[in-house]
């Protein structure tokens, strides 16, 4: 039960409806004051799903399209899907004896599934990146080609665009090519973010400490918490509970103001939601 008196967005999680706690995870976030939540497809090999075609990320998809359902129903406000393609998926493909070529092609086509989703209603975003780990130049500008198309489909159905990326705090190049491509870099969110960031919009993991860094730089930004719903790993990366628990701290700090930004504000720009209007 939301009893903080502001929406409060988690703004990327996985629910796992095969293997998962699922909607007992969403029980856990709203019992402690969270309203609304951006759901992003887990991997397609962490739902056992083998992908060949685009057919197969239909599949992925429609399970988190199922489960975010579940999630609104238990929710003060609602949950929304962000669908898309891991980056990691990549260097799966190539194990599997597709070459970079290939692997860009089909890592495509999902996307192109992602985007109908957004252009036809279930979802709100699209996701896509790049390895966070080293890879060759083949598989780099393979990768890089995957993220730019996710920024053209972005521009053409009107939504924005969720990165996995590496980490760092300067990604501008980035966000200049989404520009290049019809995006609006307010459009460009790089998930699992530092408090700092340019060119994109950080999405910032719920520490203490890189949410001071996001409140002293006094930009744009929301809060996440990554949880993956993996069984073996429970509270990874941060459990559902967090970023409620965080907006509490933040408002007993006096940054009402920073909460303001990253519930309301931010994630209006960004996905063009009201988290206001949706709240009970």
């Amino acid at each position: 039960m939301n009893n903080l008196n502001t929406p409060v967005l988690d703004d990327h999680l996985h629910l796992d409806p095969v293997n998962g706690r699922n909607t007992e995870a969403v029980e856990e976030f709203a019992d402690h004051g969270g309203t609304h939540l951006l759901v992003l497809n887990k991997p397609s090999w962490g739902l056992g799903i083998e992908v060949e075609d685009a057919g197969d990320f239909r599949e992925v998809f429609d399970l988190t399209i199922t489960a975010v359902a579940d999630a609104t129903a238990v929710l003060d406000g609602r949950a929304w899907p962000v669908l898309g393609v891991h980056p990691a998926l990549i260097s799966q493909l190539l194990d599997r004896g597709y070459d970079p070529a290939e692997a860009r092609d089909l890592m495509q086509a999902g996307l192109e599934v992602a985007a109908e989703s957004v252009a036809e209603g279930p979802a709100l975003a699209i996701k896509s990146g790049r390895p966070h780990y080293d890879v060759d130049a083949a598989v780099w500008e393979a990768s890089n080609d995957v993220m730019k198309y996710a920024f053209e489909l972005g521009a053409e159905v009107g939504c924005a665009v969720q990165l996995h990326t590496e980490g760092g705090e300067d990604f501008s190049d980035v966000a200049e090519w989404a520009e290049d491509r019809g995006l609006s870099r307010e459009r460009v969110v790089k998930h699992y973010s530092g408090g700092r960031m340019e060119g994109p919009v950080p999405s910032v993991l719920a520490d203490k400490d890189e949410l001071e860094r996001a409140v002293e730089r006094g930009e744009p930004f929301m809060m996440e918490t990554d949880f993956i719903d993996d069984p073996d790993r429970p509270g990874a990366v941060l459990g559902p509970k967090t970023v409620p628990r965080r907006v509490r701290w933040l408002l007993e700090e006096g940054h009402d103001e920073a909460v303001h930004t990253a519930h309301v504000e931010t994630p209006g720009r960004v996905y063009d939601i009201d988290t206001e209007a949706t709240l009970d």
